[in-house]
């Protein structure tokens, strides 16, 4: 008997260790639940279109990130730079798969579509104030306040030697010259506008008045002439580097790219500043950024746009992104989230001059958006 168990025993053993070798020599076929370098569903939607459409601001970042999700996923995300009023209405009306808008829904908006649609702060840029007057050396930036840009664009303030101008550019003072300022706006309802028009409304001390603020407005400068519309950023820019002794207003990536000539505008603080990275940072550091992208995002245009602090460049601004929680294609769902996705564990390596990425909350809220997308 004690023979017999002895010989069992040794069968078993021996089974036991037949089967780990071979394991050892002949690779196993993965199962469903075994982890593979692959990105899940990506084979099932290589070849998708993705389509945007909004705001101006971001458009050369989105195209950047575009061009590489492609090249990594085979996915096209193609967008229209058509201004963020337009695209928020494209987007409500469903012709387009996302929005891109400067500003984030207002809060009677966000109440009608409470947890219908995601909304997140993907990207921050300053718009800059750019001019072209060919008189002034090329190593000095002209200095502007709130109130000198407000009484410009109301038509008060007529020529650049101004005396108000003067006296914030003494060092070039006698080199203003007795030219009319033509003065360049969007013609189209714009983001780019309403972080502007916030921003004079803000610093110009009661000069420009809150019923001026907004994506579209009634431009008081164009009753005498001197106003000029331009659809998109890309029209203003064209607009200024056209006409001498215009001003203008863009996102900064607009004005790097054609040479503009950048106002250094005078902050909360006091001080003259420039956009920079650290300037631009500064600014950030108390942006109130919500922590779901369903929440109520309409506060943070005023704690970005003229915010406190010594270096903080006062006219910073947010673009937002605007997908439907619930999706009606499961295809796109899958697109959109690994889109988000790929831009906040990727996207921010490829930053294009001209714009700041977000703090890392809003890395976290791209993640969280990924998993709030659902289909029906």
């Amino acid at each position: 008997m004690n023979r017999r168990l002895t010989l069992i025993i040794i069968a078993v053993v021996a089974v036991v260790v037949v089967g780990v070798l071979i394991s050892q020599i002949i690779p196993r076929t993965p199962s469903s639940t075994t982890p593979t370098t692959a990105t899940p569903a990506t084979s099932e939607i290589r070849g998708l279109i993705l389509q945007g459409a909004g705001a101006s601001f971001p458009y050369p970042q989105i195209s950047e990130w575009a061009r590489r999700f492609q090249d990594k996923y085979g996915i096209q995300v193609v967008y229209q730079s058509v201004g963020s009023g337009a695209g928020q209405s494209m987007f409500l009306q469903k012709t387009v798969d996302f929005a891109g808008s400067d500003p984030p829904l207002s809060r009677d908006m966000w109440i009608q579509y409470k947890e219908s649609i995601i909304q997140v702060p993907w990207l921050f840029g300053p718009v800059v104030i750019v001019y072209n007057i060919p008189e002034l050396p090329g190593n000095y930036s002209l200095k502007l306040d709130g109130i000198a840009v407000a009484r410009i664009y109301k038509g008060e303030i007529t020529y650049w030697n101004d005396p108000y101008i003067k006296e914030l550019n003494l060092e070039v003072a006698d080199k203003l010259p007795n030219k009319e300022i033509i003065a360049v706006h969007r013609s189209d309802a714009s983001g780019t506008t309403e972080i502007f028009t916030t921003f004079l409304y803000k610093a110009s001390i009661g000069v420009w008045p809150s019923e001026l603020v907004g994506k579209s407005i009634n431009w008081p400068v164009d009753a005498t002439g001197r106003g000029v519309g331009g659809k998109g950023n890309e029209g203003v820019t064209s607009a200024v580097v056209q006409t001498q002794y215009s001003i203008g207003y863009v996102e900064w990536s607009y004005a790097i790219k054609n040479n503009l000539r950048v106002a250094s505008i005078k902050n909360a603080a006091g001080n003259f500043v420039l956009p920079t990275i650290e300037t631009l940072q500064d600014a950030l550091k108390k942006a109130n950024i919500p922590s779901s992208p369903l929440d109520d995002f309409s506060g943070i245009l005023d704690s970005v746009i003229y915010a406190p602090g010594e270096k903080s460049y006062p006219i910073l601004g947010p673009s937002h992104i605007l997908i439907w929680r619930v999706q009606d294609d499961p295809k796109k769902a899958e697109g959109l989230k690994l889109f988000l996705k790929w831009v906040a564990e990727e996207g921010y390596n490829y930053i294009v001059e001209g714009y700041i990425a977000p703090p890392e909350n809003v890395r976290q809220l791209l993640l969280k958006a990924t998993e709030l997308i659902t289909t029906r």
